[in-house]
């Protein structure tokens, strides 16, 4: 009855019968008396039932503002505050989550009173059994199994009084106290309990330093989000201090990163199958957003660029570490930066989250070391710095377009959605762009090198062709290649631990070596639209504006298709050199078997700053159309703007070589 009540499909006139029906029952019985003798059944189904008929009911009393039972809060005050010699304390746990979830789920605009008359006799109460609960001793616990369930419980109410926090306007000392004490919540993925447990944990504590805590229950029609707290700053900085310090006492040791393969119809493997087990890579993202979330919030309110340094070595070396392990092939032979790409590759909204936390670390310390600027050196030492602990955003980035293939239809599809932060982390790395365009393009080179190295390894020339020299004059002589850039090989430290000496081919009669990376080839998805058109005619319109736009490209174009030209003769003609994706690799001609395979095509003019110049334009244009047709969700003016002057970025860099 009460569920046709709440319901919004319910005719008016059968709510008023129901109504009717309710009050009659809780004036004539001592109903909720009732239905709390029955938590005491051994019938686990039957308790289940009572609790969510108690549940419904307090709500109803609450939305029809009718005074709560006495008998009922007196109960609930009773059990939790003498746990753990009171079994009952889950019932109440489960009926005071089923409650607030009813009143975030419910449509009426007063959910705030209702919040604030349920939660007021229990404000003090829920403190008391906090302690008590996350004060245990867990190894002297004969029945942990009960332990580990009020946790579950207590775990899943605890969200909901952060969630309201949140998104009702209301500041009770319950909704603060896992961020007045943290440690308790942190201590329990310490203890020797299932996996389950600290992954529950482990998320949580994820979700409330991205301030995410009640999104599933807010979708839709959930309230909006509300302006943070006078305590938000505070309380914030607690937690990621406390996250800070157990990390330092040793939190990611204890943590179970062995992953158990699913097996259907059971969890035992047959024998004669072969058991590959893989890491958990739940635990290793929330663990890794853990740690960068909570760096990013502690240096917002540290002054002093050499502590922010050496926090940042120890953390992120201890994070780097604790990785290497269970990513394949290691991190040691990679940029330290990969990290993100490779532990997030599942996890687009917490990849994007990482890729902000660590831009908001550079910008920090870059606003830091500007204060206290001093010698070249310093700074080349600082970039070794942010590619040796893993948090360069130029690289980040990189690696970000990498993954998706330099497709632009990706970066829109993030643009649009709500569901990620990609549009403030897009905007600001842009920005960061604008002001420090060389570093990108010295990375695009490194980048560009590294990339034809693992061909050249890949392909496998035969030994016959193949010239010995030592790492060191390969080193300079594809650094040479690139230009004047003497100094690029300090500013990127981890040109070092590149993947051992290459050997330097010479090109054959059959070359295995095909260019079409490095000729910026974008692959087919790019060229596709998200947007579904309401006639052909607007399809037609958009294949105009498209051509458009690639004849305003023309002219950046043409400087590098001439170079690339002139130097590996491909025998094709002017339309396969187009910016439109190739049915086949563009494959050098037969060369002098005696002259060494060269980069004088200069990769930086078809490489990987070609290729994310290319992707910028190509989502430029298409944001440009689905504002022009009003079907962009925001007013992208601004970005418009940022991707535009990318392109003088480009030839400002071009002009310079």
């Amino acid at each position: 009855m009460i569920t046709r009540i709440l319901s919004a499909e319910t005719d008016s006139h059968a709510k008023e019968k129901y109504r009717d029906v309710i009050k009659i029952l809780l004036k004539s019985s001592d109903i909720d008396s009732k239905l709390t003798c029955m938590f005491q059944n051994s019938d686990k189904l039957l308790c289940h039932m009572a609790a969510k008929c108690l549940a419904l009911l307090l709500y109803f009393q609450l939305r029809e503002k009718i005074t709560l039972s006495n008998s009922w809060v007196a109960f609930c005050q009773k059990n939790l505050s003498e746990y753990p010699e009171n079994e009952k304390v889950v019932y109440c746990l489960w009926t005071l989550t089923v409650i607030i979830k009813e009143i975030f789920k419910d449509t009426c605009s007063q959910k705030t009173e209702i919040l604030k008359q349920f939660l007021t006799p229990f404000d003090t109460i829920f403190q008391v059994f906090y302690n008590s609960l996350f004060s245990l001793h867990f190894k002297s616990c004969q029945d942990t199994s009960k332990i580990i369930n009020s946790m579950i419980c207590s775990l899943e109410l605890l969200e909901l009084l952060i969630a309201s926090r949140i998104h009702l306007k209301l500041h009770f000392t319950c909704q603060r106290i896992l961020f007045l004490k943290p440690s308790c919540v942190l201590d329990v993925i310490t203890w020797p309990v299932e996996a389950f447990v600290k992954r529950k944990f482990i998320i949580f504590i994820k979700k409330c330093l991205l301030w995410k805590v009640g999104e599933d229950l807010c979708w839709g029609s959930g309230p909006a989000l509300m302006p943070p707290d006078q305590y938000l700053d505070v309380d914030m900085l607690a937690l990621a201090d406390a996250v800070l310090q157990a990390v330092d006492l040793g939190l990611l040791k204890t943590l179970s990163v062995r992953g158990k393969p699913p097996c259907f119809g059971g969890d035992e493997v047959q024998p004669a199958c072969e058991c590959v087990h893989g890491p958990d890579h739940v635990i290793l993202r929330a663990a890794s957003l853990l740690i960068i979330k909570s760096l990013e919030i502690k240096f917002q309110s540290c002054a002093s660029a050499n502590e922010i340094k050496v926090d940042l070595q120890s953390f992120m070396s201890e994070l780097l570490t604790f990785l290497k392990p269970h990513l394949q092939p290691s991190l040691q032979s990679h940029n330290p930066c990969e990290w993100i790409s490779r532990v997030f590759i599942e996890q687009d909204d917490d990849m994007l989250e990482a890729a902000k936390a660590s831009l908001g670390i550079y910008l920090k310390l870059t606003r830091q070391c500007k204060t206290t600027e001093g010698l070249t050196q310093e700074k080349e030492m600082w970039n070794h710095h942010t590619h040796k602990y893993g948090y360069n955003p130029h690289c980040i980035f990189l690696f970000l377009l990498k993954n998706i293939g330099f497709d632009s239809s990706v970066l829109l599809d993030f643009l649009i959605s709500s569901e990620t932060c990609f549009l403030e982390y897009f905007v600001r790395y842009l920005k960061l762009l604008q002001k420090d365009g060389a570093s990108f393009f010295t990375i695009c080179k490194y980048f560009d090198v590294t990339e034809l190295k693992d061909s050249i390894n890949i392909c496998g020339c035969s030994s016959s062709l193949v010239q010995d020299r030592s790492s060191n004059q390969t080193e300079l002589s594809l650094w040479a290649a690139l230009g004047s850039h003497r100094n690029a090989h300090a500013s990127v430290p981890w040109a070092s631990d590149a993947s051992g000496p290459l050997n330097q081919p010479v090109m054959s009669k059959e070359p295995h070596i095909t260019l079409q990376a490095a000729a910026g080839l974008s692959p087919p998805q790019a060229s596709q639209s998200l947007v579904d058109y309401d006639s052909s005619d607007d399809s037609e319109v958009e294949v105009t504006d498209q051509h458009s736009t690639n004849s305003k490209q023309t002219s950046l174009q043409q400087e590098a298709k001439k170079k690339f030209q002139d130097t590996v003769r491909t025998g094709t003609d002017e339309k396969e050199l187009s910016m439109e994706p190739q049915s086949r690799p563009l494959v050098p001609e037969q060369s002098n078997i005696n002259i060494p395979f060269s980069v004088d095509c200069d990769i930086s003019k078809v490489g990987i700053s070609y290729r994310t110049l290319k992707c910028f334009q190509e989502l430029q244009g298409a944001i440009y159309r689905l504002q022009k047709k009003n079907l962009f969700p925001y007013n992208a003016t601004a970005l418009l703007k940022l991707l535009k002057h990318t392109e003088s970025i480009y030839n400002e860099s071009m002009n310079s070589l």
